[in-house]
């Protein structure tokens, strides 16, 4: 039995709810006019029962609204991120010191 609910595969930028996900769905396509591949990326919330982490590659399909910005679910882990992706996601998440303006 297949259904045709849409699908994507993206990356899982942050994990900190619980439940819940943001994926970001990459997207390149040539631009009509000129021909340049334009790149593009866009993220989702996600409603996660797997227990997706920062760097996982996911498929999500689209489901019922869950919550108020929630129509995504993860069906799938495709790919689960390496330790050193997730130390590097761990670096990139700890607050940086502030850089003063010039005045």
């Amino acid at each position: 039995m297949s259904n045709n609910r849409r699908r994507m595969t993206g990356q899982v930028t942050r994990a900190k709810a619980m439940k819940t996900v943001t994926v970001r769905v990459d997207r390149s396509y040539r631009h009509r006019l000129y021909g340049k591949v334009v790149h593009t990326s866009r993220q989702y919330l996600v409603h996660d029962e797997l227990g997706c982490h920062p760097g996982d590659q996911v498929v999500i399909v689209e489901s019922r609204p869950v919550s108020k910005r929630k129509r995504w679910v993860v069906e799938q882990i495709v790919r689960k991120a390496t330790e050193e992706q997730v130390e590097a996601n761990a670096a990139v998440q700890v607050d940086m010191p502030a850089v003063e303006a010039p005045a």
